[in-house]
This record gives structure tokens, C-alpha cells and sequence, in this order.
């Protein structure tokens, strides 16, 4: 039986399954690791927008290279259920957005859509709204009220989130709850920065389906070699958790390459990407 968020790969290489089959929970596969970003070259980029009228913001930039990067190395939306391992249909981006935008409100957890063809205008219009949706007090999105109506009975929630990981398991979970559900998306990204709190490798989820968390730390700065020589350079650190079954350590290596090319010259960002690669496995 298919799945509504993704398609079965065939055409793998022996490693991919055999590695599924050893490291069966996302828990047992994670690779971690720390980008250091240069900030300049965002920030010079950002100002230079201003000048033109357009106040992208620093999130905007970094989704829309991830974005740009997972249109080029598509096994970067990989997910693996139950020993198998699928292609994503779309690219979806969870991410808490607190209420009223206060430290110790409650924080309110969807998901963004993107295309792979998305420029950075597009990518920054998507965050826009769905921050503005989701910092409102009043509003209450499809995963908070599923969220609500588990708590309600006294032994609901323990029945239901079981009944669900097994119909997921199954490839029988309703198209209803993989669209609401923050679980089952490409990237869980935390922006830590935007409270002044240092990055973290946030944590795999072995319920739904992301193979990739992000998280945005306050910034620091790196010691780096520029012409001989070491000097320091501020930097917005990036915690990454990588399921490391979706697909090669080089390959990984080679898309978050390019995800920095994209980050050291936004330009690139602002037309579609010549041709999107297709993940025919």
C-alpha cells in the first residue's frame, strides 16, 4: 500500500536497505554535526534589499538555501518507515512559532510548504504568513486542536499516539492527519537565535517522518583562515541532525556545500534554480 506523503524508492544501492534494516529507529541513525555560517555575507545582502525596498529577514535567507539545496540533492527528502525508504512528495519545513511572540507563551508547531522552484521573495512571503498565522493568541491550528482533543479523555492520549505510530507504521494513516501533522516533514528548524540562546542538536523524532532537524544558535564568533592567516569571524553556529539512512555521507557532504555557496551569495536565490533534480533513487 502507497503512502500519501511520499513514494517507494527501487532503484537503491544495497547499502540503503541493509543500513534500514540495522538502525530500524531515526534514534539509531542520527549524524550530528556544527556549521559555522559567516553572518557578513547575509547581512551585506539583507542591507542591500533594504536600499531596494524589500526587508527580507535572516530566517527568509537560510530556509530559501535549504530550499535551493534539497532542489538540487533531492535524498535530502528522503524519509524511512518501517525498513523502507521513500521519496517525499513536497518539501515541508516544521517549525514553533510562540504565541504572542513571548518567551513563556505557549508555542504553536506547523509546518510550511515550499516548491523547489521557490525564490527567496516566495520563501520569505511563506514565513511571513505563517508566522503571522500562527502568533496569534486566538488562533489554534489543525495540530493543536488533535493535540487538545488527545488530553481531553483521561487514557486517550496514550491509546491514540500508539494507534497512530502503528497505522503510520502501515502505511495507513489518513491524509487528514499527515497534512496537520509537524511529524511528517523534510526539516524540524528551531530558531534558537531569535531568543539569544545558544544552538542545539535538536532531537530525532522515531514517530513521522523528518530525516532532518536544524537548529539556529546566537551568534559567535570562529576562528578562520583568511590569506595565511587566522582571524576571528561571527558566525551564526547550525546544529544539524542528519538520518544517516536517506542516503551517503558524501552526499551529505556535497549538499550542505552548496547549501553554503548559496548562503555566501543570497543572489543565486533570488530567480529559480536552472533545473530541479528529480530523486529517482
Amino acid at each position: 500500500m502507497g503512502r500519501p506523503d511520499g513514494r517507494k524508492l527501487k532503484n537503491l544501492d544495497y547499502e540503503y536497505p541493509v543500513a534500514a534494516h540495522i538502525m530500524e529507529r531515526r534514534t539509531d541513525a542520527m549524524n550530528m554535526t556544527t556549521l559555522d555560517i559567516p553572518i557578513a555575507p547575509i547581512r551585506h545582502y539583507l542591507n542591500e534589499k533594504r536600499k531596494e525596498g524589500k526587508r527580507y529577514s535572516h530566517l527568509a535567507v537560510i530556509v530559501a538555501a535549504v530550499i535551493r539545496a534539497i532542489s538540487q540533492y533531492p535524498a535530502l527528502n528522503r524519509f524511512v518507515v518501517n525498513k523502507r525508504i521513500y521519496a517525499r512528495n513536497e518539501i515541508a519545513i516544521g517549525m514553533v512559532v510562540l504565541k504572542g511572540g513571548k518567551i513563556d507563551a505557549a508555542g504553536a508547531t506547523d509546518k510550511m510548504k515550499f516548491e523547489p522552484t521557490n525564490t527567496i521573495e516566495d520563501v520569505d512571503r511563506i514565513i511571513t504568513d505563517y508566522v503571522e498565522k500562527n502568533r496569534s493568541e486566538e488562533d489554534v491550528n489543525g495540530t493543536d486542536r488533535v493535540a487538545k482533543r488527545l488530553v481531553s479523555t483521561p487514557g486517550l492520549l496514550r491509546v491514540g499516539v500508539s494507534f497512530m505510530k502503528w497505522l503510520d507504521k502501515h502505511n495507513w494513516m489518513p491524509k487528514a492527519v499527515v497534512e496537520i501533522s509537524p511529524f511528517h516533514c523534510t526539516m524540524m528548524l528551531t530558531n534558537l537565535a531569535s531568543i539569544k540562546t545558544d544552538y542545539v542538536f535538536h532531537h530525532a523524532y522515531d514517530f513521522g517522518t523528518v530525516s532532518l532537524t536544524l537548529a539556529l544558535g546566537k551568534l559567535r564568533e570562529v576562528p578562520m583562515m583568511h590569506k595565511g592567516e587566522v582571524v576571528l569571524e561571527k558566525c551564526m553556529p547550525m546544529g544539524l541532525v542528519m538520518d544517516e539512512r536517506i542516503c551517503s555521507g558524501a552526499y551529505f557532504a556535497m549538499a550542505f556545500r552548496a547549501f553554503r555557496k548559496y548562503l555566501e551569495d543570497p543572489h543565486i536565490l533570488e530567480t529559480p534554480p536552472e533545473k530541479v533534480v528529480e530523486d529517482d533513487g
